[in-house]
Protein backbone atom coordinates (compact mmCIF):
# COMPACT_ATOMS: atom_id res chain seq x y z
CA UNK A 1 0.00 0.00 0.00
CA UNK A 2 1.32 3.42 -1.34
CA UNK A 3 1.97 5.81 1.50
CA UNK A 4 -0.62 8.99 0.76
CA UNK A 5 0.64 11.94 -0.83
CA UNK A 6 -0.34 14.07 2.75
CA UNK A 7 1.77 11.60 4.80
CA UNK A 8 4.93 12.17 2.58
CA UNK A 9 4.70 16.28 3.08
CA UNK A 10 4.33 16.01 7.22
CA UNK A 11 7.31 13.60 6.84
CA UNK A 12 9.06 15.60 4.84
CA UNK A 13 8.43 18.59 6.97
CA UNK A 14 9.35 16.77 10.36
CA UNK A 15 12.98 15.93 8.34
CA UNK A 16 13.66 19.78 7.99
CA UNK A 17 12.53 21.45 11.09
CA UNK A 18 14.51 18.18 13.46
CA UNK A 19 18.09 18.71 11.16
CA UNK A 20 20.44 19.17 13.72
CA UNK A 21 22.11 21.95 11.59
CA UNK A 22 19.46 24.07 11.22
CA UNK A 23 18.24 23.70 14.67
CA UNK A 24 21.55 24.73 16.08
CA UNK A 25 21.94 28.85 16.78
CA UNK A 26 24.48 30.19 14.37
CA UNK A 27 28.31 30.68 15.49
CA UNK A 28 29.24 34.06 16.99
CA UNK A 29 31.23 34.44 13.39
CA UNK A 30 28.41 34.62 11.56
CA UNK A 31 26.38 37.13 13.55
CA UNK A 32 25.51 40.62 12.18
CA UNK A 33 27.56 43.41 13.46
CA UNK A 34 25.84 47.05 13.46
CA UNK A 35 27.78 49.43 11.15
CA UNK A 36 29.21 52.68 12.82
CA UNK A 37 28.01 55.08 10.09
CA UNK A 38 29.64 58.37 10.16
CA UNK A 39 27.79 61.22 11.64
CA UNK A 40 26.40 64.04 9.68
CA UNK A 41 28.04 67.80 10.71
CA UNK A 42 24.94 68.67 12.60
CA UNK A 43 25.54 66.13 15.38
CA UNK A 44 29.81 66.14 15.82
CA UNK A 45 30.90 64.45 17.85
CA UNK A 46 33.06 67.62 19.61
CA UNK A 47 34.93 65.41 21.82
CA UNK A 48 36.87 63.58 19.19
CA UNK A 49 37.12 67.58 17.02
CA UNK A 50 38.74 68.53 19.90
CA UNK A 51 41.19 65.25 19.74
CA UNK A 52 41.69 66.27 16.23
CA UNK A 53 42.94 69.85 17.21
CA UNK A 54 45.31 69.01 20.03
CA UNK A 55 46.68 66.33 17.71
CA UNK A 56 46.77 68.92 14.92
CA UNK A 57 45.25 65.95 12.82
CA UNK A 58 42.72 69.23 11.82
CA UNK A 59 45.21 71.32 10.49
CA UNK A 60 44.40 75.37 10.48
CA UNK A 61 41.03 76.38 11.42
CA UNK A 62 39.59 79.52 12.66
CA UNK A 63 37.31 79.33 15.12
CA UNK A 64 35.52 76.45 17.94
CA UNK A 65 32.45 75.40 15.85
CA UNK A 66 29.37 76.66 17.23
CA UNK A 67 27.86 73.25 17.85
CA UNK A 68 31.35 72.44 20.05
CA UNK A 69 31.20 76.06 21.98
CA UNK A 70 29.20 74.33 24.90
CA UNK A 71 31.72 71.41 25.31
CA UNK A 72 34.74 73.49 24.82
CA UNK A 73 33.39 76.15 28.20
CA UNK A 74 32.82 72.39 30.15
CA UNK A 75 35.79 70.80 29.67
CA UNK A 76 37.97 74.70 30.21
CA UNK A 77 35.73 75.07 33.49
CA UNK A 78 35.51 71.89 34.68
CA UNK A 79 38.59 69.10 36.38
CA UNK A 80 39.42 67.75 32.95
CA UNK A 81 41.22 70.96 31.42
CA UNK A 82 43.05 71.18 34.90
CA UNK A 83 44.15 67.52 35.01
CA UNK A 84 45.58 67.38 31.47
CA UNK A 85 47.49 70.48 31.85
CA UNK A 86 49.27 68.76 34.64
CA UNK A 87 49.76 65.52 33.25
CA UNK A 88 51.88 67.73 30.57
CA UNK A 89 53.48 69.69 33.75
CA UNK A 90 54.66 66.16 35.09
CA UNK A 91 55.76 64.71 32.07
CA UNK A 92 57.60 67.94 31.31
CA UNK A 93 59.47 67.31 34.85
CA UNK A 94 59.83 63.81 34.74
CA UNK A 95 62.48 64.82 32.11
CA UNK A 96 64.42 67.40 32.74
CA UNK A 97 65.13 65.86 35.74
CA UNK A 98 66.24 63.03 34.10
CA UNK A 99 68.16 64.95 31.89
CA UNK A 100 69.74 66.52 35.05
CA UNK A 101 70.66 63.22 36.19
CA UNK A 102 72.47 62.00 33.33
CA UNK A 103 74.31 65.28 33.27
CA UNK A 104 75.40 65.77 36.91
CA UNK A 105 73.88 69.08 36.84
CA UNK A 106 72.73 71.36 34.23
CA UNK A 107 74.29 74.57 33.87
CA UNK A 108 73.27 78.16 32.76
CA UNK A 109 73.78 77.38 29.10
CA UNK A 110 70.82 74.77 29.45
CA UNK A 111 67.90 76.79 29.01
CA UNK A 112 63.83 76.19 28.73
CA UNK A 113 61.34 78.18 26.45
CA UNK A 114 58.38 79.00 27.90
CA UNK A 115 55.44 80.67 25.56
CA UNK A 116 53.05 83.11 27.47
CA UNK A 117 49.25 82.92 26.47
CA UNK A 118 47.88 79.78 27.05
CA UNK A 119 51.01 78.03 28.47
CA UNK A 120 52.39 80.14 31.44
CA UNK A 121 49.53 82.89 31.77
CA UNK A 122 45.43 81.63 30.90
CA UNK A 123 43.15 84.04 29.57
CA UNK A 124 40.33 82.72 30.21
CA UNK A 125 38.63 85.59 31.46
CA UNK A 126 38.83 87.02 28.34
CA UNK A 127 37.61 84.12 26.52
CA UNK A 128 34.48 83.37 28.97
CA UNK A 129 33.19 86.72 27.13
CA UNK A 130 33.83 85.81 24.33
CA UNK A 131 32.31 82.34 23.28
CA UNK A 132 35.13 80.53 24.16
CA UNK A 133 36.77 80.45 20.85
CA UNK A 134 33.00 80.21 18.56
CA UNK A 135 33.35 83.72 17.55
CA UNK A 136 35.72 85.51 15.20
CA UNK A 137 38.77 86.41 17.42
CA UNK A 138 38.75 90.53 18.32
CA UNK A 139 42.35 91.96 18.42
CA UNK A 140 41.46 94.93 19.65
CA UNK A 141 39.61 93.66 22.39
CA UNK A 142 42.22 90.66 23.50
CA UNK A 143 45.15 94.12 23.27
CA UNK A 144 42.29 95.76 25.69
CA UNK A 145 42.43 92.77 27.86
CA UNK A 146 46.49 92.37 27.71
CA UNK A 147 47.05 96.18 29.08
CA UNK A 148 44.89 94.92 31.83
CA UNK A 149 47.92 92.62 32.95
CA UNK A 150 45.71 90.32 35.26
CA UNK A 151 45.51 87.26 33.47
CA UNK A 152 46.38 84.23 36.38
CA UNK A 153 48.99 81.70 36.40
CA UNK A 154 48.22 78.28 35.16
CA UNK A 155 49.22 76.57 38.01
CA UNK A 156 50.30 73.31 36.83
CA UNK A 157 52.92 75.57 34.69
CA UNK A 158 53.65 77.83 37.78
CA UNK A 159 54.77 74.96 39.47
CA UNK A 160 56.49 73.39 36.55
CA UNK A 161 58.39 77.29 36.48
CA UNK A 162 59.64 77.03 39.69
CA UNK A 163 60.55 73.22 39.21
CA UNK A 164 62.69 73.63 36.54
CA UNK A 165 64.32 76.70 38.29
CA UNK A 166 64.80 74.82 41.22
CA UNK A 167 67.22 72.71 38.91
CA UNK A 168 69.16 75.73 37.90
CA UNK A 169 67.71 75.71 34.21
CA UNK A 170 67.79 78.97 32.54
CA UNK A 171 63.78 80.21 31.62
CA UNK A 172 63.18 82.16 28.42
CA UNK A 173 59.94 83.60 27.71
CA UNK A 174 59.57 83.48 23.54
CA UNK A 175 55.56 84.88 22.78
CA UNK A 176 53.71 85.89 20.22
CA UNK A 177 52.92 89.47 21.36
CA UNK A 178 53.89 92.59 20.31
CA UNK A 179 57.32 94.80 21.69
CA UNK A 180 54.91 97.88 22.65
CA UNK A 181 53.12 95.19 25.05
CA UNK A 182 56.82 94.48 26.96
CA UNK A 183 55.45 96.55 30.25
CA UNK A 184 52.17 94.80 30.36
CA UNK A 185 53.53 91.16 30.11
CA UNK A 186 56.14 91.62 32.65
CA UNK A 187 53.23 93.27 34.99
CA UNK A 188 51.24 90.32 34.35
CA UNK A 189 53.96 87.82 34.70
CA UNK A 190 54.88 89.24 37.93
CA UNK A 191 51.30 89.63 39.12
CA UNK A 192 50.58 85.47 38.43
CA UNK A 193 53.32 84.44 40.14
CA UNK A 194 56.23 84.40 37.76
CA UNK A 195 60.00 85.91 38.98
CA UNK A 196 63.67 85.77 37.24
CA UNK A 197 63.43 85.36 33.88
CA UNK A 198 66.58 85.20 31.81
CA UNK A 199 64.71 87.08 29.29
CA UNK A 200 61.14 87.67 27.19
CA UNK A 201 61.33 87.68 23.82
CA UNK A 202 58.77 89.92 21.78
CA UNK A 203 57.93 90.05 18.32
CA UNK A 204 59.87 93.35 16.82
CA UNK A 205 58.49 95.25 13.40
CA UNK A 206 60.89 93.54 11.60
CA UNK A 207 59.03 90.44 12.50
CA UNK A 208 55.25 91.64 11.13
CA UNK A 209 54.43 89.22 8.59
CA UNK A 210 55.92 86.08 9.47
CA UNK A 211 54.07 83.32 11.24
CA UNK A 212 54.57 82.00 14.79
CA UNK A 213 56.36 79.05 13.14
CA UNK A 214 59.22 80.91 11.34
CA UNK A 215 59.20 83.76 14.05
CA UNK A 216 59.79 81.44 16.78
CA UNK A 217 62.43 79.01 14.55
CA UNK A 218 64.20 82.44 14.09
CA UNK A 219 64.64 83.63 17.62
CA UNK A 220 65.32 80.02 18.91
CA UNK A 221 68.18 79.67 16.49
CA UNK A 222 69.15 82.79 17.92
CA UNK A 223 69.48 81.61 21.18
CA UNK A 224 71.80 78.31 20.47
CA UNK A 225 74.29 80.68 18.52
CA UNK A 226 74.50 82.35 21.70
CA UNK A 227 75.77 79.19 23.16
CA UNK A 228 72.12 77.67 24.84
CA UNK A 229 71.02 74.33 24.58
CA UNK A 230 67.23 74.48 24.67
CA UNK A 231 66.25 71.39 26.79
CA UNK A 232 62.80 71.83 26.93
CA UNK A 233 60.18 73.75 24.79
CA UNK A 234 56.36 74.46 26.35
CA UNK A 235 53.59 75.42 24.45
CA UNK A 236 49.82 75.74 23.50
CA UNK A 237 50.45 75.79 19.80
CA UNK A 238 51.75 73.54 17.64
CA UNK A 239 53.59 77.29 15.98
CA UNK A 240 55.29 77.08 19.15
CA UNK A 241 57.17 73.87 18.85
CA UNK A 242 57.58 72.93 15.51
CA UNK A 243 60.04 74.45 13.07
CA UNK A 244 64.32 74.61 13.33
CA UNK A 245 66.06 74.72 16.55
CA UNK A 246 63.71 72.91 18.21
CA UNK A 247 64.66 71.71 21.27
CA UNK A 248 65.42 68.16 22.94
CA UNK A 249 61.98 67.76 23.75
CA UNK A 250 58.88 69.37 23.29
CA UNK A 251 56.16 69.71 25.50
CA UNK A 252 52.19 70.64 24.18
CA UNK A 253 49.37 72.02 26.07
CA UNK A 254 45.91 71.69 25.48
CA UNK A 255 44.47 74.66 24.23
CA UNK A 256 40.83 74.00 22.20
CA UNK A 257 39.99 77.51 21.87
CA UNK A 258 42.54 79.11 18.91
CA UNK A 259 44.65 77.65 16.76
CA UNK A 260 47.59 79.81 15.53
CA UNK A 261 49.94 79.13 12.44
Amino acid sequence: MKPSRSLLLLLLLLTLFTSPSLSRPAPPSLLRLPIDRPRSSARRDCESWRFTVETNDAGPWKQVPGECEAYVEAYLAGERYAADSRAVAEASLAFASGESGRAGTVGGSDAWVFDVDETLLSNLPFYAENGYGAEIFNETSFNEWVDVARAPALQSSLWLYQELQNLGITIILLTGRSEFQRNATEQNMLFAGYRSWERLILRQDSDMGKSAVVYKSERRAELVLEGYRILGNSGDQWSDLLGFAVAKRSFKLPNPMYYIA
